[in-house]
């Protein structure tokens, strides 16, 4: 009974932060119908400012860590980003009323990375003193890319097999199609893929500054601009996420209430099932509880920057309002004002601090 207490409290005191708290004034503001409109650039700006931040700190630690030590938690990572597809494939594709290409989509992005929930939990992370790795922001490239070829791979084998079934229905009906895909064509090319997602803008910040935080002697710049405007700025960008999830509800309403039911209940368990992986490597590497809190929030996150158009060029047979709603009128929410608190109370309450 004292850890569930001990972990109440420090739940509940997460969810008094301020980080949280802009979150739900954005998401109320739009409620409540306000006119308040940040512009898109300012958005991109602010995204691309902490990333890079991320990076920078991550790229800085990388050059004095042990890479024995990073092997165990990126190959979790690996796991986790395609194994998060994977269930997503098998359980909400399975649903009433739900687009099997639609909710493959929907699994892409949730076990993709969400760049403004990862860099919420490593703000509230330094606010409560909880030490981890810098160097667990090179963990983001090692979930969020497998997750979105996994989803594309299955999505296109998925079309085939529809294609190839369409095909027998024809010919048994005597409708010979005219022009049938070579098995050339069916084939489903993974690097395109791959250069896409690191094209993104989210990824190119993060691994931009990772080279020139490992590269490069950054300490002068990173002291004096980016470390200083981290907080306010992601004070911003959880004020936009907020107003942006309300907008998408109307969005999420198009489509099967399973979506909903998804998000809500996935972002938890995916980062629950990362928190169990984090602690295996926490026992045998010494990764520490921090970094399995940042390995839990990156599994719990969905893609919000780098995702959407990846998905949209790779999966475009799939619903827009299905995955983007999901992921950010529920799913994003659900991560940053439930899951956070909920692995920082659990990775405190097994830490004593």
């Amino acid at each position: 009974m004292d850890f569930l207490s001990d972990f109440f409290v420090r739940f509940v005191a997460q969810l008094q932060s301020p980080t949280l708290g802009f979150l739900i004034g954005g998401m109320i503001v739009a409620a409540l119908g306000s006119e308040l409109v940040i512009p898109d650039p300012v958005y991109q700006f602010i995204v691309f400012m902490l990333l890079m931040k991320v990076g920078l700190t991550g790229g800085q630690e990388i050059r004095n860590a042990n890479l024995v030590e990073m092997l165990l938690p990126a190959a979790f990572a690996v796991i986790l980003g395609i194994l998060i597809v994977f269930i997503g494939r098998y359980t909400l594709c399975k649903l009433p009323y739900v687009k099997t290409e639609d909710g493959i989509a929907t699994a892409g992005l949730f076990g993709a990375v969400s760049g403004s929930t990862f860099a919420a939990a490593l703000t509230l992370l330094e606010t409560q003193n909880i030490p981890y790795e810098a160097w667990s922001a090179a963990l983001y490239p090692f979930m969020d890319i497998p997750a979105l070829v996994t989803a594309i791979v299955l999505a296109s084998i998925h079309t085939t097999k529809q294609e190839e079934r369409l095909n027998k229905q024809r010919a048994i009906a005597g409708d010979y199609p005219s022009e049938q895909r070579s098995s050339e064509d069916k084939r489903v090319k993974i690097w395109p893929i791959v250069k896409e997602s690191l094209q993104g803008s989210a990824l190119t910040a993060l691994l931009l500054g990772l080279a020139l935080g490992l590269l490069t002697q950054p300490e002068s710049v990173y002291k004096t601009f980016y470390d200083p405007l981290f907080r306010g700025l992601l004070s911003v960008l959880m004020l936009i996420m907020g107003m942006e999830a309300t907008a998408r509800i109307g969005e999420l309403r198009k489509v099967a209430q399973w979506y909903t039911v998804y998000a809500v209940v996935a972002p938890l368990l995916h980062g629950l099932l990362a928190f169990g992986l984090g602690m295996i490597a926490h026992y045998t590497t010494g990764f520490s509880l921090g970094g399995v809190v940042v390995l839990a929030v990156m599994a719990a996150s969905s893609s919000d920057i780098s995702g959407p158009p990846t998905l949209r060029a790779g999966i475009p047979s799939a619903n827009p309002s299905a995955y983007i709603g999901a992921s950010t009128a529920v799913g994003t929410p659900v991560a940053i004002a439930l899951g956070i608190p909920l692995y920082i109370g659990l990775a405190q309450a097994l830490g004593g601090g």
